[in-house]
């Protein structure tokens, strides 16, 4: 009997501590060995030339999240997971979203429902607290926080989702009790609003003022009233998708102060802008998201806060819609304006080899800083350390074996997605993900898939470590 079933020879090995030069001995999915020279009389797969880096974890997707008005998200479970896996992703945490008026118990199910048996990559859910009723509140969310959904997500705009000042209190006052983590969208609603009338006064609809309707203010008034709110309950939270110099400000003065704020930033923030949505024919439809791209002062902030660990985890914040489509970006025609466009855009498959590219190729970033924003440092956040995102005894054996040097010209015909466009069409990166290991099984062999939908598994994740309150005296609050 074979001591090992697979050792991953040859490669350089990297974590978010070290690079190394070692063999990896996997045993029934886990990792079992690590040494210079491993013998086995199993499979040998060979990584000379390749980095062999834990599997990319994206905690920030959303997939079969359907919308009320008749939107239809482009990828199923199916499909965005095999895109996760093709961008070198061996975990995903998407949403279960809690409509208006009906039990969150209940939402959960219906995701449950949709992933079931379709997923190539293992994944969780976040849940999103739209309707925080007395019974969502006292009951369903404490009970689901124990049963191992210790984060969610809400809402500081969108008719159907935002929650007022009272409710994210009270929703931030549950989360510290169960020792929840809170994402946050932090845009302010009236603000959006109030623009967003005016612009259509003037006749400025086209998806360009999508960015117009959201300015940098807006964002970074919400942040802030985020973290006063957080501070007031004293409870952590994870501001998510960053895109501005602003917002970062607030967050840097809250963690300089100690509040326990956190912070996540995306793909779209460090090489798209707003003149993306300038093009014509209703073109700059596919870069609508929120908050938008800004500028290239934004972006360099957004740098800046990566290299001196303000953000904790970089996100690709994947949210497709197809552009040719009546239930996607054109749900209301060809000339629509901006405020009926579907907001979000692909990316989950493009996160890894863009911020490699732009960050480790170009000197911004090391190695070991890569490893953290892409896998471990979600795995800490987010409950699902030891077991995921990093290479260690025990560890599950989800791997990524990199081509550093290989270059590529990201176009939709390479893409997995649901989704007829890429927002990145035609930019040019160095390092790309060639072989991808699920708990010890190739799914993605030399950009080919191996693997098949029901290979992903749920996971249960633990109460995050950075979920607990400072641990202040009590306050007049408490």
């Amino acid at each position: 009997m074979a001591e090992f079933d697979l050792v991953v020879r040859n490669g350089t090995v990297v974590t978010a501590a070290d690079v190394s030069r070692c063999d990896i001995g996997i045993k029934d999915g886990r990792i079992v060995a690590l040494a210079e020279r491993l013998d086995t009389s199993g499979q040998v797969l060979d990584a000379s030339g390749r980095l062999v880096m834990p599997g990319g974890i994206d905690s920030h997707v959303h997939i079969a999240q359907d919308g009320d008005d008749g939107t239809i998200m482009a990828d199923d479970f199916r499909s965005g997971t095999l895109s996760a896996a093709f961008g070198g992703n061996t975990t995903v945490i998407p949403f279960a979203l809690q409509p208006k008026g009906h039990s969150l118990r209940a939402a959960v199910q219906t995701y449950h429902e949709r992933a079931e048996g379709q997923c190539l990559t293992d994944y969780s859910f976040h849940l999103i607290i739209a309707d925080p009723t007395e019974q969502v509140l006292g009951q369903e969310l404490p009970a689901l926080v124990q049963d191992g959904y210790t984060s969610f997500k809400v809402f500081m705009t969108y008719d159907d989702l935002k929650l007022n000042d009272r409710e994210l209190l009270e929703v931030f006052d549950v989360a510290r009790r169960e020792k929840a983590l809170v994402m946050v969208h932090a845009e302010g609603y009236d603000a959006i609003k109030f623009l967003t009338e005016r612009l259509e006064r003037a006749g400025r609809t086209d998806p360009y003022y999508h960015a117009e309707s959201r300015p940098i203010p807006v964002e970074r008034e919400a942040t802030h009233r985020a973290i006063s709110f957080a501070e007031i309950v004293d409870v952590p939270i994870m501001i998510v998708h960053v895109s501005s110099a602003d917002a970062i400000e607030q967050i840097r003065w809250a963690q300089s102060r100690g509040l326990k704020v956190y912070a996540e930033t995306c793909t779209q923030y460090l090489t798209l802008t707003a003149d993306d949505l300038k093009g014509l024919n209703m073109e700059g439809a596919k870069y609508v998201c929120s908050p938008p791209p800004r500028d290239k002062e934004s972006q360099d902030a957004c740098w800046t806060g990566l290299q001196s660990g303000l953000f904790s985890v970089f996100s690709s914040d994947h949210c497709p819609f197809r552009f040719d489509s009546p239930a996607g970006k054109k749900k209301q025609g060809e000339r629509t304006a901006f405020k009926w466009v579907p907001n979000g855009i692909p990316g989950v498959e493009v996160r890894l080899p863009i911020l490699f590219s732009e960050g480790v190729g170009k000197g911004r970033l090391s190695l070991q800083e890569f490893v953290a924003l892409t896998s471990t440092n979600h795995a800490r956040m987010y409950g699902l350390a030891p077991r995921k995102g990093s290479i260690a005894i025990g560890a599950d054996a989800d791997l990524v074996l990199w081509d550093p040097d290989r270059k590529v010209t990201i176009t939709q015909d390479l893409m997995h997605h649901g989704a007829d466009y890429t927002p990145y069409e035609g930019m040019e990166v160095t390092g790309w993900p060639e072989t991808v290991l699920l708990r010890g099984t190739v799914i993605i062999d030399k950009g080919v898939q191996t693997g098949k939908a029901g290979d992903g598994r749920f996971l249960h994740r633990s109460i995050s470590p950075f979920a607990s309150p400072r641990g202040r005296r009590p306050t007049q609050y408490d």
